[in-house]
């Protein structure tokens, strides 16, 4: 159950929470965020939605934080709800909806994932039966390093096979994790096979549309594959641990996951780095001496 001290402020005018979670939604609609919204929404609006922004407390955060813990929700699953509110209220300002976002206290996001695959288990999902959509979509992950969301938002237009490259970004901009990289020999492969084939301006189509959501697609590959505790987010991880594993320095690889700072790759993928503190560790080789 919520907290009912926060539930009985009711506000006296003004735009909502909820009422600021359907705006940007339907900002976002047609694109993958907007089924994440719609997801979040089912925790975040009973227990934030009737609350203006200003409203919310840090009180509020911590009692929410709690609710869901209780229901058995991992920090992670709380992060990731607790932030597409901060999303949310953070485009309400520049969008001109409210002055000022209130500031949110979230748990901890939660140790990342140390799951990745290995080239045998990724040799059996590219191999594993799949819809024609879904077997690109995996191949686009793995090769580009790309969000799921960004696969599923890539236009032939920003897809040029002759200078082999490919932009992740969108028009509104360097978007999270979003970045310019190459198309490698595996990929122009099935780039080709699906341009040719091609309906609508989306690389990753069905039906003659775009795609909003792979999860049941990718999972039913993964089964056929044989693997277990593997999702989208995985094959990203995979493609940042396998290039770190051939040497390719941390600046190259921050420039593939789009990241701002390379010290952020770092901090996650150094130790995968064949070389990885090993002058260090040459340093600390001692030998024993006798005593004279």
């Amino acid at each position: 159950m919520r907290d009912f001290a926060a539930a009985q402020r009711r506000p006296s005018g003004g735009l909502t929470v909820a009422d600021l979670w359907q705006r940007y939604s339907a900002e976002k609609a047609g694109r993958p965020v907007e089924q994440n919204m719609l997801h979040r929404g089912k925790s975040i609006l009973p227990f934030f939605g009737h609350l203006r922004p200003e409203q919310i407390t840090i009180e509020d955060c911590r009692n929410y934080v709690a609710q869901r813990r209780r229901a058995g929700r991992k920090d992670g699953t709380i992060w990731g709800q607790m932030n597409s509110l901060r999303t949310c209220l953070n485009w309400a300002v520049k969008s001109g909806h409210i002055d000022v976002a209130p500031r949110l206290e979230l748990p901890p996001k939660g140790v990342p994932r140390e799951r990745y695959l290995t080239r045998e288990e990724i040799g059996r999902l590219i191999a594993a039966p799949s819809a024609p959509h879904i077997h690109l979509a995996i191949v686009l992950m793995l090769t580009t390093a790309a969000r799921v969301t960004a696969v599923l938002e890539l236009t032939w237009d920003r897809g040029d096979l002759d200078r082999r490259q490919i932009n992740l970004r969108t028009s509104e901009g360097h978007r999270k994790g979003r970045a310019v990289v190459p198309i490698n020999d595996t990929l122009l492969e099935k780039l080709k096979e699906a341009r040719a084939g091609a309906l609508t301006d989306y690389v990753v189509e069905w039906a003659g549309g775009p795609i909003r959501s792979i999860k049941k697609g990718f999972a039913a590959a993964v089964r056929s594959a044989g693997l277990i505790d593997c999702t989208p987010h995985v094959l990203r991880h995979t493609a940042a641990v396998h290039m770190a594993e051939a040497g390719v320095p941390m600046a190259e690889i921050s420039q593939y996951l789009g990241h701002s700072d390379v010290q952020i790759t770092a901090s996650v993928y150094a130790r995968f780095s064949p070389g990885h503190l090993r002058k260090a560790a040459s340093a600390l080789e001692f030998r024993a001496t006798k005593v004279q």
